[in-house]
């Protein structure tokens, strides 16, 4: 058993632990796992933790308070999370100490592990490309498909800095996506409208939140998984709702 001075600061880590786990797209079983794991190695054998995409409860035991950690905003971040995981299994092997631990989960917090705009924006028009020959498009189209994924992209990232609102963001680059699609075809440079906006579209669909959910579901999660689905669901209506709005002009 941990000292009583001592665990708040272990709950702060725990619960720190859970929310970037979260924020940074891991599914709901991955996080629970990983704040009970921790809170094992420090001797809260009884600890128990309700995650959700929207916020987390933990208890530290059944004569201790609970503890609530709000989950505001969720994106991808793949690096964070083995980050986050390598900090748990060294807690849990003894090798960081709980200061070192929550130290350490502090700083990752702090830094910013995403590529620089530009750096997304062309491996967002690469991916185009690739995806338009992947859905057996023409490779006259490659170059337009390769600019239309990158801009709409970019207009996304725009708008969702601008906005804040994911919902937005997405239709709107839906909608140029498919404005560009159609004025391409129109003035005689592509040939297949269907297969440039499908490739041109790919960056935004909703891919990984869509396989969390169904984890989630799978492991039993049925409040997150839902939750999850729910949200992927409404990001495939926003680009459905954007490119369709564009051919219909």
């Amino acid at each position: 058993m941990i000292e009583t001075t001592q665990e708040e600061l272990a709950i702060d880590c725990f619960l720190l632990a859970g929310r970037m786990l979260i924020q940074s797209g891991a599914e709901t079983y991955r996080a629970e796992d990983t704040m009970l794991r921790m809170a094992s190695s420090q001797g809260l054998t009884d600890a128990q933790s309700f995650v959700t995409p929207t916020g987390i409860i933990f208890s530290a035991g059944h004569k201790r308070p609970t503890r609530i950690a709000q989950i505001s905003s969720r994106t991808t971040d793949l690096e964070k999370i083995a980050l986050i995981n390598s900090v748990s299994r060294k807690l849990t092997a003894g090798v960081f100490t709980l200061e070192e631990a929550y130290e350490e989960l502090l700083k990752i917090e702090r830094t910013n592990l995403f590529f620089p705009i530009w750096v997304q924006v062309v491996a967002s028009a690469i991916a185009s490309g690739c995806f338009l020959i992947l859905f057996n498009g023409t490779w006259i189209d490659v170059p337009f498909a390769v600019i239309i994924g990158g801009i709409g992209y970019l207009i996304f990232l725009a708008m969702h800095s601008l906005t804040k609102v994911k919902f937005f963001a997405e239709f709107t680059g839906s909608l140029f996506v498919g404005l560009l699609s159609v004025l391409v075809i129109k003035v005689g440079w592509g040939y297949q409208l269907d297969k440039i906006v499908i490739g041109s579209v790919m960056p935004l669909v909703p891919g990984l939140p869509i396989a969390n959910a169904v984890r989630d579901l799978m492991a039993g999660h049925f409040v997150s998984g839902v939750a999850k689905g729910m949200e992927a669901l409404l990001t495939a209506f926003a680009i459905g709702a954007g490119i369709a709005l564009a051919l219909s002009f």
